[in-house]
């Protein structure tokens, strides 16, 4: 199976030796993003952190042909647990319909600071 990597300049540019998502087959694999804007800085509440992540996580996969819509797994990687329902919250907003599979987990740090860090896998729509 062919992989191809996939960026868009609507989202952060990688932090290290990484791709924004890579596609294989029918799926579009995202790397974890957190809060961080195109310019480099992470806003500021768990809430702002979280929506910005998903936003980022949804361009990339505008770029590489799909959409949130057609995510199917998630991870999200949390320096807190205590926000979860505040994560929560703001993750219910962008999955409303037939929500991905998901897994949620309190990590230490995340790089490039901040508060959380998302991951996605999704269909793509497009060869």
């Amino acid at each position: 199976m062919k992989r191809k990597a996939i960026s868009s300049k609507n989202g952060p540019a990688p932090l290290g030796p990484y791709s924004q998502a890579v596609k294989v087959g029918d799926f579009i694999f995202v790397s974890g993003q957190n809060g961080m804007v195109s310019l480099g800085k992470v806003s500021g509440t768990i809430e702002d952190e979280a929506r910005q992540a998903l936003e980022n996580v949804k361009r990339i996969l505008e770029g590489g042909g799909s959409s949130l819509g057609e995510v199917v797994k998630t991870t999200v990687f949390l320096t807190d647990i205590n926000d979860f329902a505040k994560m929560n919250a703001v993750y219910s907003q962008y999955f409303t319909e037939c929500p991905p599979a998901r897994t949620t987990v309190e990590v230490s740090r995340i790089p490039g600071g901040g508060k959380i860090e998302i991951d996605a896998v999704a269909m793509s729509r497009r060869a």
